[in-house]
């Protein structure tokens, strides 16, 4: 039982055979064998760790000062006691290391991973406190620790409590924590029970004593990727990485024979907060771990800000292009928050280029799993989605429409909440990266640019409010100044209960006052929405000025000129598509209205 309530307890046992199996393999080649150690089994451990006791003892007392020395000194009588020998023998061992290889890489390397496994023990994180801590019955086993951590330059303060507390706090439980990070198995994500809640709080803490740097920007041949080193470093621990400008993305990736050096670059990288894997390198005998643009950009800070110097400096240097390098800037300055586990949509271009955003499978449940999940996001079924049940064997699918994902794009900016903004924009940024992927490094990008052409106008959705609009432009030659005065939108409905959307706006247009309706309806044979306008007789130069001046409100307003035809009986008409609708819609007085028509007569 916990104060967060009831956790499952784990146990590991093994053998003293296999503990003796252990030592004397390590012994024979391992971190033992550097440490001079000769032992073949548990016992004989202890006994070579008893033998050299006082040069333990002398190597605390320099480290906490002559009060120690009677109560160290005293333990060794204790060491063939099997259970204060294994609380003593490893922070025993870690002052001999200190002492025989002082504090390098390596020697952390072995500190980190005694040190998490005693934190996973009885120890405790908190990133609030900014403390670090470790738990000992014994006075004496507590000393050792804090000597051990102090030989590793790591200030600790013994406590006495319910034991006795080794405790580091402010800077020296950022460097502690990092270590431990870097060292423990990654228990960060799954089920919530066996989350290690501790190493998330030293994920937090040891965040702050992170560094990152990059040199050697450098391009092998003409035309050839840009490549530079980037360092990540804590606690005295460093990994360097290879950071690739490449055609369509930024690829950071570190390669080595060495699995153990490969999941230290894993951690490092998810301690600078880029969500990363240790995989098994495809035809080579080695392990790499990779990230791309945008797990990079859901980094901190300052890893960012050094991905940003890298590509700032490339773009000086004439070797990557203007354009290209400023989306990638855009997503590194701004941070992007991508979650792991997203259904995987394809995302491309139809026969006749309208985007496809499409998730399929063969699992009813994935389907329907995935439906709700855009429902709880805020877009409708049928409206801004399609659903197809899989049948036969065959897959089904989930389809993102167009409204779909402008839609996403419009609630990452003007959502109800922050929740809902933030997922909204992971969402239409995932979507955004998948469109880039897509063409394979191809530039330009077709797929991207329909994507973020639809992004952009779903984000441009009631942004914009038609009171005090004023613009001044020409056309052949005629200057007009449109003022906008203000406007609205509402639905009505015909006797046969058609729907009608109608648009009113107030403006004057060089001068001329006029209070303008455009009417919206559905074709019948094929349900796409257009507009029409009658020009009135009444007014100031008759039906062509009156025209003439409603085209230049609504060009104004929408950047798009309407058609504008005069009919056999005399009269004229403006006429407007959807790509005048979509500009209206980008007017806070208008948008509603418009969504919920399109919505509510779509078929």
């Amino acid at each position: 039982m916990t104060l967060e309530g009831p956790k499952p307890q784990f146990r590991a046992r093994t053998s003293l055979e296999k503990l003796d199996e252990a030592i004397r393999e390590s012994a024979e080649g391992g971190w033992l064998k550097m440490l001079g150690v000769e032992a073949g089994s548990w016992d004989g451990l202890k006994q070579w760790v008893a033998e050299r006791w006082s040069g333990v003892v002398e190597a605390a007392v320099r480290r906490l000062g002559g009060d120690a020395r009677e109560e160290l000194e005293a333990l060794k009588g204790r060491l063939k006691d099997d259970k204060v020998a294994r609380e003593a023998v490893a922070p025993a061992l870690l002052l001999i290391q200190a002492e025989k290889l002082g504090v390098n890489e390596e020697s952390l390397r072995y500190f980190g991973a005694v040190a998490s496994g005693a934190i996973d023990g009885d120890g405790h994180v908190s990133a609030a406190m900014r403390k670090v801590g470790l738990t000992s019955g014994e006075r004496e086993i507590a000393l050792l620790w804090a000597a051990a951590l102090a030989a590793h330059d790591i200030k600790a303060e013994v406590r006495a409590g319910r034991g006795f507390d080794v405790v580091a706090s402010g800077d020296d439980a950022v460097k502690l924590a990092g270590l431990y990070f870097s060292y423990s198995p990654p228990l960060l994500e799954g089920d919530e029970r066996i989350i290690n809640h501790k190493l998330v709080e030293a994920m937090k803490l040891g965040a702050e004593g992170l560094s990152v740097s990059w040199e050697g920007l450098r391009r092998r041949t003409e035309g050839g990727p840009v490549a530079a080193d980037l360092t990540i470093s804590v606690g005295g621990v460093a990994v360097k990485y290879n950071v690739y400008l490449r055609v369509s993305d930024i690829l950071l990736k570190f390669y080595s024979t060495d699995r153990s050096r490969a999941e230290l670059a894993a951690h490092l990288l998810r301690l600078a907060g880029v969500n990363a894997e240790v995989k098994k390198e495809s035809g080579r005998n080695g392990w790499r771990v990779i990230a791309h643009t945008d797990k990079l950009a859901g980094g901190h800070e300052e890893l960012r800000k050094a991905l940003a110097e890298i590509v700032e400096t490339a773009v000086k240097n004439g070797w990557v292009d203007a354009d290209k390098a400023k989306r990638w800037l855009k997503k590194l300055e701004g941070g992007i928050t991508l979650r792991e586990g997203w259904p995987k949509f394809h995302v491309g271009l139809s026969s006749g280029g309208a985007l496809l955003v499409r998730f399929n499978s063969t699992d009813p449940d994935s389907i329907e799993q995935v439906a709700q999940w855009l429902e709880e996001m805020g877009l409708k079924r049928s409206v801004h989605f399609s659903v197809k049940m899989p049948e036969g064997g065959k897959a089904g699918y989930v389809s993102i429409l167009s409204e779909g994902l402008a839609y996403a794009a419009y609630l990452s900016v003007h959502g109800k909440d922050k929740d809902q903004r933030e997922l909204a924009a992971a969402f239409v940024e995932y979507i955004l990266r998948r469109a880039e992927e897509a063409c394979g490094g191809a530039e330009p990008c077709a797929v991207y640019e329909k994507a973020e052409k639809i992004v952009e106008e779903g984000k441009a959705w009631g942004s914009l409010k038609l009171e005090g609009f004023v613009k001044e432009f020409e056309v052949d030659g005629k200057k007009y100044v449109v003022n906008v005065i203000d406007g609205g939108a509402e639905i009505e409905k015909s006797r046969g209960g058609k729907k009608f959307l109608r648009i009113r706006i107030t403006a004057e247009v060089n001068g001329v006052r006029r209070e303008y309706v455009i009417t919206y309806s559905r074709r019948r044979a094929s349900n796409v929405a257009e507009g029409r306008a009658a020009a009135r007789a009444d007014a100031p130069g008759g039906r062509e000025a009156d025209a003439e001046r409603l085209a230049a409100v609504v060009e104004a307003l929408t950047g798009k000129r309407p058609r504008v035809y005069r009919k056999s009986d005399g009269t004229i008409e403006t006429e407007y598509g959807r790509e005048h609708l979509d500009g209206f819609a980008r007017y806070a007085e208008l948008y509603e209205a418009i969504a919920r028509w399109l919505e509510e007569t779509r078929r």
